[in-house]
């Protein structure tokens, strides 16, 4: 049994965490705030509402399921799930709305009457992104990207062309439907979690599967409970959380670290398993001829956006959100320009408005309504108070002019959250929110190692390695990285006995 730590408690470090306590390790996780969940916390306020601080839309539920199967429990034993029905609304005009129905049969229906043959596009389409889901669930996303060798297998060999690593998904789009509106629809998981389409790889089409086929998702007490569950299962193995415990350094002799520096004090470890921003890790963490990559490294890497969050409480209800609501009134492509080509503040932004007390009751007060409202900007853009409220009142006229009613005068609670703090919470690089994009060579091999090449029992987890930002990727990266070093130290292990 080795004695491990894990630096930091979001989605990556608690799954971590669990697989190696799993193992028999001693495993001891150390988060800088005062409760886990990282980028996925949660917040109650006086007035009776509980906000989500970060994640919303829970797709991939297959994702979820196995890592708690993994250790004996099911989703139904830690928390509710409920499946959303409309899954989401998309807005191009205060009158011009699609609601994206559950049901695939009804959804194809829904394409068909917008495109004449789109549905039979549809079907053909989801074909192949089905085959991609449920290939890169069995054979890419748990590899550790660290060789070539881990894709010869025959599987992926003989798909290595229906996978479309190498083609564009913009164009892949396109070549299914004409259509602005179901261009939209299909391209938005991509604009808001990883790049332009254009530059995007045909891979991620699964991810229209796992949205439009596997379902939207709501965890009932919204996604701390997803959290808890985990800390629960990571605890009951043996693990210990240590909380306003800021890792202030890694320290490493010879070619292997020998433990962390916690609030002044040194503590001794065989291993590391470091779910903190990785940049963060490298460039304070550790010393300079430690780390795996210079600054040079990470100013050519395309981040994924940031994003200017408003957590709003209403005193009364609106009766024409949805839980879901994209508001894609503006022009799509012209916002990601302006968060990947041209950084800046959008002149006409897309914005997303999550409201969760449509359907749980209990994350406001009765007759409330809670409101989550984030708009999609540029990593590492300029960030200040006058900013930020400029937008919150160009946001709320929009999203009045939707409603046909009054939000801003109702406002009981109102935070915003931004680019400085997202620096200051989570230690993100250029303040970003989702990680690295997911362009060609930000993908698989060419994402940042999940080993540290200098010291044997470092290894990483997290949105900025692999597989890649989300919250389903994070679970899988903090398995990955448990896995990784725990054949270290087994191996290590051996050979010291032999």
């Amino acid at each position: 049994m080795a004695k491990i730590a894990v630096i930091g408690a979001g989605f990556s470090g608690i799954s971590a965490a669990a697989y190696l306590s799993a193992e028999g390790h001693e495993v001891h996780v150390f988060e800088k705030h005062d409760r886990a969940g990282g980028r996925a916390r949660s917040f109650q306020t006086k007035e009776g509402f509980l906000f989500d601080m970060g994640p919303s839309w829970y797709w991939m539920p297959d994702v979820f399921e196995k890592f708690f199967n993994d250790f004996g429990y099911a989703v139904k034993d830690l928390y509710d799930l409920k499946k959303l029905d409309p899954a989401f609304d998309i807005v191009y005009g205060k009158e011009d709305i699609l609601s994206i129905p559950d049901a695939y049969n009804a959804l194809g229906e829904m394409f068909e009457s917008i495109e004449p043959g789109s549905s039979k596009a549809l079907h053909a389409f989801m074909e192949e992104a089905k085959y991609k889901y449920e290939t890169g669930m069995e054979e890419l996303v748990y590899m550790p990207g660290l060789s070539v060798k881990e894709f010869a297998n025959t599987r992926l060999l003989k798909g290595v062309f229906r996978l479309q690593v190498f083609s564009s998904f913009s164009k892949h789009v396109r070549k299914y439907f004409k259509h602005p509106k179901l261009i939209a629809l299909m391209e938005f998981p991509v604009l808001f979690l990883g790049a332009m389409p254009s530059d995007t790889p045909a891979l991620y089409s699964l991810m229209n599967y796992a949205g439009l086929k596997l379902g939207t998702w709501y965890p009932m007490g919204g996604f701390g409970k997803i959290i808890e569950g985990m800390q629960m299962i990571a605890t009951s193995l043996g693990a210990q959380f240590h909380f306003n415990a800021g890792v202030e350094k890694i320290i490493s002799q010879s070619n292997n670290a020998s433990g962390v520096q916690v609030n002044g004090t040194f503590q001794a470890f065989d291993g590391i398993v470091a779910a903190a921003d990785y940049h963060h890790v490298e460039n304070v963490l550790l010393s300079t001829q430690t780390r795996n990559y210079a600054e040079s490294y990470w100013d050519k890497k395309v981040f994924a956006p940031s994003s200017l969050i408003f957590y709003i409480g209403l005193n009364k209800k609106l009766n024409r959100l949805k839980h879901h609501t994209l508001f894609f009134d503006e022009s799509l492509d012209d916002h990601a320009v302006e968060i990947y080509k041209n950084p800046k503040w959008p002149e006409k932004p897309l914005f997303y408005v999550c409201c969760p007390s449509k359907t749980d009751p209990h994350v406001a007060p009765e007759g409330c309504e809670n409101i989550f409202v984030l708009m999609p900007i540029a990593a590492g853009i300029q960030d200040e108070a006058a900013i930020r409220e400029q937008y919150f009142n160009l946001l709320m006229q929009r999203l009045e002019s939707y409603v046909g009613e009054s939000v801003k005068d109702h406002i009981i609670y109102k935070k915003s959250y931004c680019v400085n703090d997202f620096v200051h919470d989570y230690n993100a690089y250029k303040g970003n929110a989702y990680g690295l994009a997911n362009t060609l060579w930000q993908t698989a091999l060419w994402k940042p190692k999940i080993r540290n090449k200098h010291l044997k029992n470092v290894f990483y987890a997290g949105q900025l390695t692999v597989p890649g930002p989300g919250v389903p990727p994070s679970l899988i990266s903090g398995n990955i990285a448990a896995r990784q070093l725990d054949n270290h130290l087994k191996k290590f292990h051996h050979e010291s006995i032999v």
